[in-house]
C-alpha cells in the first residue's frame, strides 16, 4: 500500500516527499493540472492528477493508500479573493481527510502552521497550548489555517479520523520555487534589495527538518495532538543580517517604525486592484506587531524531533536562490 502526499510540487511538500522516499515509502503525489512540477522531477513516485476542490479525484487518490500526508495549502499573505483561500485551506482539507478516512487510510498527518496557534503578549515562545485570540487573528492566511486546524480537530473528535497535526514555524531552504513570503525576503536581503526592516521576530527552521518532523509524526505522534516543528527565534533584523552575510553583503541597518507604513500599505492595496501584488498590506503590518516565537519542546520530547541551526537553513536558501535562473 502506498503513501499519498498532497502539495509535493511545493516547498514543504517536496521536502516531505523526499523524507518519506528515503524511508522507503511508495509514494503517490497529488498534483494539480498545469502545476510546476520541477520539485518532483526525478522522484520515484506516481503522479496523480487531482484537486482539493474535486471530491471525486480525492477519493481516487486515496484508494489503496495506507498513509496520507496533507501538506498542500494556499500560502500567501495577500489574496484578491479571500473566499478562494478559505475554500482551499479549510474545505479542501476537510474533504481530503474525509476521503482518506472513507478509503480506510490507517493514519494521516495534517500540515497546519504556527499561524493557527496563539502568541505570547510578552514575546516569549508560545507552544501548542497558548490560547488563541480569535477576534484578533491578523490576515486571511492565518484565519484560514486556524479554521482549518479547528475543523481537523473536529474530524478527529467527532468522526474518529486518525490525524496527527504538525505546526511548522517558518521553513526556509532549497526548492522554494514560488517563493514563499519568507523566502522572498531572504532572497531580497541576500541580493541587497532589502534596505530596512521592522521590529518583529520569527522562528526559523530548515525545511528538511520540518519534513523529518512530518515523518516522525507519522511514526510516533499521537492522534489528535499538535506538534510545533520549529527551530530558532530571531528578530527580523538578525534574519536579514544572516541572509546578507551568507551572500557576502552588508545587512540593512535602518529600522522603520510600523505606523508610518500604513499609508504605504493603503497605496499598495489600491494598486493591487490593478493586478500589482502588494509589497506590504495592513494585514502584514498587523502581523509584524507581534513576535512569532515558538517552542518545539513537545515535538522534541515525544517525537525525537531535532532542528539544525537556523543559519544553515538560511545559507542553504541563499545558495539555492543564487543558483536559480534569474
Amino acid at each position: 500500500m502506498g503513501t499519498l502526499v498532497t502539495g509535493a510540487t511545493g516547498f514543504v511538500g517536496s521536502a516531505v516527499a523526499r523524507a518519506l522516499m528515503a524511508r522507503g515509502h511508495r509514494l503517490r503525489l497529488l498534483v494539480r493540472a498545469g502545476s510546476n512540477r520541477a520539485n518532483v522531477a526525478g522522484l520515484d513516485a506516481e503522479l496523480f492528477d487531482g484537486d482539493l476542490t474535486d471530491a471525486a479525484s480525492l477519493a481516487r487518490a486515496c484508494a489503496g493508500c495506507r498513509y496520507v500526508f496533507h501538506v498542500a495549502a494556499d500560502y500567501r499573505l495577500w489574496v484578491p479573493d479571500p473566499a478562494a483561500m478559505l475554500k482551499a485551506n479549510v474545505d479542501g482539507s476537510v474533504a481530503l481527510l474525509r476521503a482518506a478516512h472513507a478509503a480506510g487510510v490507517e493514519r494521516m498527518v495534517y500540515c497546519s502552521s504556527v499561524a493557527a496557534l496563539g502568541l505570547m503578549k510578552d514575546g516569549t515562545p508560545a507552544d501548542e497550548t497558548t490560547p488563541v485570540d480569535v477576534a484578533h487573528i491578523a490576515g486571511i492566511y492565518k484565519q484560514s489555517k486556524y479554521l482549518a486546524e479547528q475543523a481537523v480537530l473536529g474530524l478527529v473528535r467527532d468522526e474518529g479520523v486518525p490525524v496527527v497535526i504538525v505546526n511548522p514555524s517558518t521553513p526556509v531552504g532549497p526548492r522554494d520555487i514560488k517563493p514563499t513570503p519568507t523566502g522572498r525576503m531572504i532572497r531580497d536581503a541576500a541580493a541587497g534589495r532589502m534596505p530596512a526592516y521592522v521590529d518583529t521576530g520569527l522562528n526559523i527552521v530548515h525545511v528538511d527538518d520540518v519534513a523529518e518532523g512530518h515523518a516522525l509524526a507519522l511514526e510516533r505522534g499521537r492522534v489528535g495532538e499538535k506538534y510545533i516543528l520549529g527551530g530558532e527565534d530571531f528578530s527580523l533584523r538578525e534574519v536579514f543580517a544572516m541572509a546578507a552575510g551568507a551572500a557576502g553583503r552588508k545587512p540593512p541597518r535602518v529600522e522603520l517604525p510600523i505606523w508610518p507604513l500604513v499609508p504605504v500599505a493603503l497605496v499598495c492595496e489600491g494598486l493591487a486592484r490593478f493586478g500589482i501584488e502588494p509589497v506590504v498590506t495592513r494585514e502584514t503590518l498587523a502581523m509584524a506587531r507581534k513576535k512569532m516565537f515558538f517552542s518545539s519542546a513537545k515535538a522534541e520530547a515525544e517525537l525525537g524531533y531535532r532542528a539544525r541551526p537556523a543559519m544553515q537553513a538560511i545559507t542553504d536558501a541563499v545558495r539555492w536562490f543564487s543558483s536559480e535562473p534569474k
